[in-house]
Order: structure tokens, then sequence, then C-alpha cells
């Protein structure tokens, strides 16, 4: 993609971070790929056999922090609204209710809660929404790295 082509405000830095299921649930896959600069410093991917769309995004923004140097601000950008709220909105009132939602259990606990203690731990990383499918060049990467390892046996 030509710099022309980029839509506007097309990050070049950060975390880009995805996660997917075929069908949900089903085989999924999620990668995460750091970005300076526009240039590509690490990255990750890996797959589940039998898991959902929501676990693979969420274990993304989990690998995806293991890439940056602890101290280094960065931003994490998931396209996955789900996701984002859970660790910028929701998350802090289940923890206050014991991990707990007013409607049942959090789902994916095992996932939300290190995630949500990592980030707070790391106060130098963000995360933010990205939307998907639009050209954003780094979370198009982090997508196709995710479907690349979903499809690998």
């Amino acid at each position: 993609m030509t710099p022309s082509a980029r839509p506007e405000g097309d990050p070049q830095d950060g975390v880009f971070t995805d996660g997917s299921a075929t069908p949900n649930p089903g085989r999924g896959g999620w990668a995460a790929v750091y970005v300076i600069g526009g240039a590509i410093v690490a990255e990750r991917s890996g797959a589940d056999p039998a898991t959902t769309n929501n676990r693979m995004e969420l274990t993304a923004l989990l690998e995806g922090i293991t890439l940056v140097p602890p101290g280094t601000p960065a931003v994490l950008h998931s396209d996955s609204q789900l996701a984002v709220r859970t660790v910028n909105e929701w998350a802090p009132a289940w923890e206050a209710r014991g991990w707990k939602r007013s409607r049942g259990p959090v789902e994916n606990l095992d996932l939300v809660r290190p995630l949500v203690e990592r980030l707070r731990s790391r106060p130098e990383l963000e995360v933010r929404w990205i939307r998907a499918h639009v050209g954003h060049r780094w979370n198009e990467y982090a997508d196709e790295l995710a479907a690349r390892a979903s499809a690998a046996r």
C-alpha cells in the first residue's frame, strides 16, 4: 500500500493486535506486531484448535505486551471493541465486585484478569481501538498474521 492510499490517521507506531476464529467457536489465530516509525521491530503469532474470536483478541493483547520493552511507552491497537472496552471500561468494576459481573460470571476471566494486571504493572502502555478493514496498514498486517497462524496445522 502506498502512503497516499493509507486512511487518514493510519498509525505507524505501536503494537497492532488481532485475533479470530473460523468458525466461531472453532480454530483460531492471534497476532501481535510491534512497529516503530513504520518498521517492524518484533512480531508474534499463534493458534488454538478450539477457541473463540474474543479469546484470540485477548490473547493477542496479552502477547503484544511482551513485545514492548518495560518502561517504553506504546499504544496497543486492537480492532476488537469488546477487548478494548473490557480492559479500559468494564474490568475495574468487575474487579471491585470480586471479578464478577452484575449479570453472571466474567467470560474469559483466565485471560482478562492477567491482561488487566499486566497493563496495571505497565502504566506506559495504553490500549486503543482501531477500525478494522479500512486499510490501516499494520492492523491489516496483524489480521493477515492471525489468519495464517489459524490456517497452519
